[in-house]
């Protein structure tokens, strides 16, 4: 394993990636989409230029705004958390290391929108016409959302035979 890998600075880089990547398509949306104009690429997905102020769905996007300050001290506790979570694992946990840094990432490029905008923008939309429109997000969400996922993935289906090689070990006298 590497310098780098043993540091974890590896899952900064991913977080970093995820950050430059949603400032950027945000950026790209702002300067050559009109706010609220919807550009068709799919049957099912369009880009649109939206502003949230709200958390997930829009939840207390009409809280006047007080609500900014919440969702961005509840980011910055979540990424205190993650970066104590990611101190702590084990570096051949890699799939765990990636997912922390995911959402830590998309936890920044929301919160530098909620900083810089007191809203964040979104832009990717996805619906069957005539019947269901999820709602905007952007790639932010997206870092969140793969990354949770991920950790839900691994902790169903991976991180038991990790726990019963430990038993296992225990058992025979080889692990402490």
């Amino acid at each position: 394993m590497s310098t780098f890998s043993k540091t974890g600075l590896f899952y900064w880089w991913v977080a970093l990636v995820v950050i430059v990547l949603d400032q950027a398509t945000k950026l790209l949306v702002v300067h050559n989409i009109g706010y609220q104009e919807t550009v068709p690429l799919l049957p099912c997905l369009s880009l649109v230029h939206v502003y949230n102020t709200g958390a997930a769905f829009s939840f207390l996007a009409r809280g006047g705004g007080w609500q900014t300050y919440l969702f961005i001290a509840i980011a910055l506790a979540a990424l205190a958390i993650i970066a104590v979570a990611l101190k702590r694992t084990d570096r051949s946990r890699t799939a765990i290391g990636v997912s922390l840094a995911m959402v830590a990432g998309g936890a920044v490029g929301n919160v530098i929108d909620r900083v810089c905008y007191n809203h964040v923008i979104d832009f990717i939309l996805f619906y069957v016409q005539g019947v269901f429109t999820y709602p905007a997000f952007n790639v932010a969400d997206c870092g969140i959302c793969i990354g949770a996922g991920m950790m839900v993935i691994y902790s169903l289906f991976f991180d038991r035979d990790d726990s019963r090689k430990d038993d296992s070990q225990r058992e025979n006298g080889n692990g402490q």
